[in-house]
């Protein structure tokens, strides 16, 4: 009897280790700081998706925009690259444009639809061409 329970016990403790070991973990939370433009509680998956639409756009890599500490990893909360600044007030500029002239409630969401975009101007290049026409040279 008491062998029954025992291995009964063991088959019932092997069979919850064996399935918690399997069992997706519950994800924690990041918390991200410095973010002045992004919402505060933006998600992993959204964030990386912004971040991938700016290195799309602008035909350029994460340390385009963010600084290296000092064991030369990415400090994504650091502000030493005026290009970081420069992409916040970008972000506003086109957050901008979209709520007043296409009526885009929530321009300023990373899963907004946007008229215009980063892509919309630099089309894969880090700074944009103009497109103002040249005035013709003298002869």
């Amino acid at each position: 009897m008491k062998l029954k329970v025992v291995l009964t016990l063991t088959v019932l403790l092997s069979t919850v280790m064996l399935m918690s070991a399997f069992m997706p973990k519950q994800q924690q939370e990041v918390k991200y700081s410095n973010l002045k433009v992004l919402p505060k509680d933006i998600s992993k998956a959204e964030l990386d998706k912004v971040m991938s639409g700016f290195k799309t756009a602008l035909g350029v890599k994460c340390n385009f925009c963010h600084a290296p500490n000092a064991a030369g990893k990415m400090d994504f909360a650091s502000d030493a690259k005026p290009e970081k600044d420069m992409a916040r007030m970008m972000m506003k500029m086109t957050a901008n444009i979209n709520k007043k002239f296409f009526h885009i409630k929530d321009a300023k969401s990373p899963d907004a639809v946007l008229a215009v975009n980063c892509v919309t101007c630099h089309n894969g290049r880090a700074h944009p061409e103009s497109t103002l026409a040249e005035e013709p040279k003298k002869p």
